[in-house]
């Protein structure tokens, strides 16, 4: 039988702190409500999660640098947040099925991504960058909060058929502000659904600042819909993983919804069309870059004996590995023809979809006469 957890959003003197189990400084702290979670995470599974974290920071450098080369029409990168992306993500069973964001590297990799699916739909050469159903994670979801009523419908979906499946959903603060999430809480919790809401909240929704959209910590919304709520520095790869344990247990059980609340920073803009130095003071990110999540779990290891230098330099390369193969299936890709945009439409000729690949063909033939 799975621990026991008070969820924490009950008074607003309990939200005002993020529960953690590594410190800043890479130093274990006892916590009560998370060390039963991860009792059995020992130092080999933390060199596991540091190899991780230093391969996505890597695959996102990757992505920028192949944006700003003209090879990618966007990229939203992850910097700062990979210990609440891997922590989380590493807690999921196979079965699992996950409705991301834009922003959700880390989670892709972390299901088996190949080098190819990070920067398939940057690149506009498909609507999805993966298979779905190979990874179990849904298509990643540029509309602000959709996805969270995609995995609530999923999740009915699951307690109809009594699977033994979880849906989880991660998302932005500033998506909070959306209608969107807040009617698939009430869904949520209405219906008991299997579904785990993932807040990162990084403190920027582009130029908002999180303290503008909310008065009080997110996390606290959630009681209000009837859904137990942790909040969790998201910068400590063992809370993140530890939470997310909980409210996986918890949604697995029966019990319905749970919520995440990950404090974390993006460190990098929203997106690379974004310009954070238009709105974010220099010493508010310097103050982050203190609080890396790497770093923190580098330094605890370290504390312990557990990670040399050996260790860090195969891991880097390892992480430059991957980064060169992305860039290879990157620039290996191949345009589709424009009118391959019509195929697999419909299972059967449809005399409609016939009607508009003629006058589109027609429409680009148009360019050539005039060349």
């Amino acid at each position: 039988m799975s621990p026991q957890i008070t969820p924490i959003a009950d008074t607003a003197q309990d939200l005002e702190l993020s529960e953690r189990i590594l410190a800043p400084d890479g130093s274990r702290i006892a916590n009560p409500r998370l060390d039963a979670f991860v009792a059995d995470v020992d130092a080999e599974q933390l060199r596991a999660l540091h190899r991780d974290m230093v391969i996505l920071r890597r695959i996102d450098a990757e992505g920028v640098a192949l944006q700003r080369q003209g090879q990618l029409g966007l990229w939203a990168p992850c910097q700062g947040q990979e210990a609440t992306q891997i922590g989380t993500a590493r807690a999921l069973a196979p079965q699992d099925y996950v409705f991301p964001s834009y922003r959700e590297t880390g989670v892709i990799y972390a299901r088996g991504a190949q080098p190819g699916d990070y920067v398939r739909m940057w690149r506009g050469e498909e609507g999805a960058g993966h298979d779905p159903e190979t990874l179990r994670v849904a298509p990643l979801q540029i509309i602000i909060g959709a996805q969270t009523l995609h995995a609530v419908g999923y999740a009915l979906g699951i307690r109809h058929e009594g699977a033994d499946e979880v849906a989880v959903t991660y998302f932005g603060d500033g998506a909070t502000s959306q209608g969107d999430v807040n009617e698939a809480m009430i869904f949520a919790s209405s219906y008991q659904a299997p579904v785990v809401f993932v807040c990162q909240n990084n403190h920027w929704a582009i130029s908002e600042p999180v303290a503008v959209q909310s008065q009080f910590p997110i996390a606290g919304r959630a009681p209000g819909f009837g859904i137990p709520s942790l909040r969790v520095d998201g910068n400590d790869v063992l809370a993140c993983m530890a939470a997310m344990r909980w409210a996986l247990d918890h949604a697995r059980s029966g019990k319905g919804p749970a919520y995440i609340e990950a404090v974390t920073y993006r460190m990098g803009p929203h997106t690379t069309a974004d310009d954070p130095t238009r709105y974010r003071d220099d010493a508010e990110l310097e103050s982050w870059r203190r609080r890396d999540p790497i770093a923190r779990l580098e330094q605890h290891l370290r504390n312990a004996g557990e990670l040399t230098d050996t260790h860090v330099a195969e891991t880097q390369a390892a992480a430059d590995a991957v980064a060169k193969d992305m860039r290879a299936a990157c620039l290996g890709m191949v345009t589709r023809p424009p009118l391959a945009v019509f195929d697999g439409v419909y299972a059967e000729p449809h005399t409609g979809l016939e009607r508009q690949r003629d006058e589109y063909a027609a429409y680009l033939a148009s360019f050539e006469v005039e060349a």
